[in-house]
């Protein structure tokens, strides 16, 4: 596959904006700023925050084994996502191919950037129909976005349909892993260099709890990566969360042991769960939540709002009839929750 002929004519030749700190990059205690127009006067952030995010990137390149110029940053995953569709998506003309139940803001995003979505459900034990996937395709799909594991589903996908996938799909193949630190699974970063369609995105919302701070990773091939580098904007990471999330990824350990605990607690949840008579079945997880499908799912979530715990319905969504997904929290808040179906 050649990934240069999916671009959109008018981002193979756009002129990326060349901020201050673009143009000069050395930063040292000696210089006299006189630049970028900030205010001289020292507050910890009057400064420009660096627009590339040098220091994340080695250290996210140590942790993870990938190029620092495989990485690229973003406001959340979403922006990443949306720098996708930007670049590859021409508005009202090509589409993305979207596979439900699943995360909602690939269609969300597909719809802002006017651009078709074609659905394919996953199949009853939600996995991918890849006949479909492949079938409904055209000159025109430009993304295909794969969960897993998935949202809300909480499995993984089959590695051989994945792989089937990237081999067959004329376009983009987006593997989002949002929730692989809590998976056995091996994530798909060991297959970027097999694959020039494949992008993996990941975040630190989830594993290492910061998802105040926004910001979402994209791994992929050096052409991919200076492409969106194009069109992002200068300056998407602000300082403070450069800060704290370089902070974060020198305490790896600390984060080993929450996702350890909630591991822990995820299967003691997940027995408790089985054990109660309105419980019709507990999906198997590969996620810090668990999908569990009841008698009523309106019913028991609004018991659950009337003593104070709010877990997310998902009745409405294709396959989720009568389905509540439950969080995974702290040994005290699973034990309320617990207690609490109980009385139910």
């Amino acid at each position: 596959m050649i990934v240069e002929n999916l671009l959109r004519e008018n981002i193979k030749n756009i002129k990326p904006y060349s901020s201050a700190r673009d143009e000069y990059k050395e930063v040292s205690g000696d210089m006299v700023f006189l630049d970028a127009n900030e205010n001289p006067f020292p507050s910890t952030v009057n400064r420009y925050p660096d627009p590339q995010q040098l220091q994340l990137k080695k250290r996210l390149s140590e942790l993870k084994g990938v190029p620092e110029s495989k990485i690229l940053l973003g406001n959340g995953s979403d922006e990443v996502l949306d720098l996708l569709f930007r670049a590859f998506c021409e508005p009202n003309e090509d589409n993305v191919v979207i596979l439900p139940p699943t995360y909602g803001m690939y269609s969300v995003l597909a719809a802002l950037n006017a651009v078709q979505t074609k659905e394919v459900y996953l199949t009853k034990n939600y996995q991918l129909d890849v006949e479909s996937i492949i079938k409904i395709q055209n000159e025109n799909s430009k993304l295909l976005f794969i969960c897993s594991p998935n949202n809300p589903t909480a499995n993984s996908f089959e590695a051989t349909k994945i792989e089937h996938l990237l081999s067959s799909f004329n376009g983009i193949v987006v593997i989002d892993e949002a929730y692989i630190d809590f998976s056995t699974e091996n994530s798909w970063l060991q297959r970027l260099e097999d694959f020039p369609n494949l992008v993996v995105t990941q975040t630190l919302s989830k594993a290492y709890g910061m998802a105040g701070i926004r910001l979402g990773i994209c791994y992929a091939s050096e052409f991919i990566i200076s492409v969106l580098n194009k069109i992002k904007p200068p300056y998407n990471i602000n300082e403070l969360s450069q800060q704290k999330a370089l902070e974060r990824l020198h305490k790896i350990s600390e984060v080993n042991v929450q996702v350890n605990h909630i591991l822990e607690q995820r299967e003691k949840l997940k027995h408790a769960l089985k054990d109660m008579k309105f419980v019709k079945e507990v999906y198997p997880t590969d996620a810090n939540f668990i999908l569990v499908k009841v008698d009523d799912a309106n019913l028991r979530y609004n018991q659950l709002i009337e003593k104070g715990i709010v877990v997310r319905n998902r009745t409405s969504q294709p396959l989720c009839k009568n389905c509540l997904r439950f969080t995974v929290g702290t040994l005290e808040e699973n034990t309320r929750l617990i207690d609490t179906l109980n009385k139910l």
